[in-house]
């Protein structure tokens, strides 16, 4: 048994966690759930009371929410590098853009899927505004450098880029140029490679 167990289920957001647990580079152990009967039963409920994936078993903490698990993960093995440390003005760029990406922006994403329109005198009360200024900070976020946090690659990029790919492939994030170029940067890592070869072979298997 490893010290990390990841449970996931090739068909979910646990590409996101997948793709950083290979980024870290630490031992894990597989999970697969099955939607339905097993991601509701009580076993997988006692992990996450949701009833839904991913989550992760680090030494008896569990922890669930993409963002969160790749925070935790990679404050857990600071000599990763996949945060930045304490006192570096880049640690508040991984903070403000990774809580960005699960905020304003999936809730901007989730109204656009819905056709959900927003009055215009009721931005104020939304967290997220309005669809084109979260695309703007979105590129805000890009500017500084080829990744989140500048030159460096970290679990921000996993999840940013994560989110920014997955609502280019389905309409709900525009196609901009920042955003194609920084989405086509990620996938050449192998990493990323690595985890999306280990959840196509699964699907293989069914």
């Amino acid at each position: 048994m490893t010290d990390i167990v990841f449970y996931t289920n090739p068909q979910s957001r646990g590409r996101i966690v997948h793709w950083f647990l290979e980024e870290l580079g630490e031992p894990y152990d597989i999970q697969w759930i099955e939607y339905g009967e097993q991601m509701k039963a009580a076993d997988y409920l006692a992990v996450n009371p949701m009833g839904k994936v991913p989550a992760v078993n680090h030494k008896g903490a569990v922890i669930t929410e993409c963002p969160a698990i790749c925070t935790f993960l990679a404050a857990s093995y600071p000599e990763k590098g996949l945060i930045p440390p304490v006192g570096d003005p880049a640690l508040a760029d991984f903070y403000r853009w990774i809580f960005f990406a699960a905020g304003p922006a999936e809730m901007a994403m989730t109204a656009r899927s819905n056709s959900w329109e927003v009055p215009k005198d009721k931005e104020m009360s939304v967290g997220f505004g309005n669809y084109e200024t979260v695309l703007n900070a979105m590129e805000l976020a890009l500017s500084n450098g080829p990744f989140v946090c500048g030159e460096n690659f970290t679990a921000a990029d996993v999840y940013v880029g994560s989110c920014l790919e997955w609502g280019m492939l389905f309409g709900t994030i525009e196609k901009r140029p920042l955003f194609e170029e920084y989405v086509s940067r990620n996938q050449q890592r192998p990493a990323v490679q690595r985890a999306n070869k280990i959840n196509e072979d699964r699907l293989a298997e069914k």
